[in-house]
């Protein structure tokens, strides 16, 4: 088995997590990843409008559909031409779950190749749907929290977003009724985007071990910021705008593209 493009982000994952079986964050950090990687899907035939049909395969360890995370590795997995779809990681193991179906990654073709099992999948599929708690009272207090590592992860999802949000505060939030939690603050957010940015912070938090039911998401004006104290003693995360406007599609979108309506998988 041996690797036919240089290492990718996937690989460099895999390495960290097979190296280190009893770190959880690796594990976590892996299939963090693979839930926002573009992965070649392998199709028992042709799209079928928004109808595919992914081919699975019964192996030793139950049944699996192939991925891959590139076109490349794709093509050399077989002889001859296959018929595929590329989708997120997250498409794929929501429409999965349940279906006792796993997935394979990278098989035959790269030193990182990973059976996830039909249970994991069901989990992953979990994680990535759960809502995190977005507060809504504005807490007493602000206090600095330690988050060094955190604001990492958080600045790298958030990348390209800065048209949604002017800023994204980490601080310690002290409520009235005396509760405590790590909060995420966004800044002059855009309404319409709220629950859909709401939903990426808590990403980052249910993927780097730390307990969604301690920490906050909350939605503030920059005024209610500088009042509140928070610019003063929060760590900022640096979110930066989009590299270009995206273009509108003259033509049908590929399926999957459209993450209002995913593709239906058979």
């Amino acid at each position: 088995m041996t690797s036919i493009e240089p290492e990718t982000e996937l690989d460099r994952a895999y390495v960290v997590m097979m190296g280190s079986p009893e770190d959880q964050l690796a594990r976590l950090a892996y299939y963090h990843l693979f839930a926002d990687a573009e992965l070649c899907l392998l199709l028992e035939s042709d799209a079928d409008g928004d109808r595919l049909t992914p081919a699975v395969f019964e192996l030793a360890e139950g049944r699996f559909v192939l991925t891959f995370d590139s076109d490349e590795r794709l093509a050399s997995f077989g002889d001859t031409p296959v018929p595929f779809v590329a989708l997120p990681g997250r498409v794929i193991v929501a429409e999965l779950a349940g279906q006792a179906i796993g997935v394979g990654v990278n098989l035959g073709v790269a030193e990182s190749a990973f059976l996830m099992p039909a249970e994991v999948v069901s989990w992953l599929a979990g994680a990535l749907a759960a809502a995190p708690r977005e507060g809504m009272a504005l807490p007493v207090s602000f206090v600095p929290v330690s988050a060094a590592g955190f604001v990492g992860r958080l600045e790298e999802k958030l990348k390209g977003l800065g048209h949604l949000a002017t800023a994204v505060w980490l601080a310690e939030a002290r409520h009235a009724d005396g509760r405590t939690a790590m909060a995420i603050v966004f800044a002059d957010a855009r309404p319409e985007v709220e629950a859909a940015l709401a939903k990426t912070a808590g990403e980052v938090v249910q993927f780097a071990g730390v307990d969604p039911a301690g920490v906050d998401v909350m939605f503030l004006t920059a005024d209610q910021i500088e009042r509140s104290g928070l610019a003063r003693v929060g760590l900022r995360v640096v979110v930066s705008a989009p590299e270009s406007a995206v273009p509108m599609h003259a033509t049908p979108a590929a399926p999957g593209s459209d993450p209002d309506r995913p593709p239906k998988l058979r």
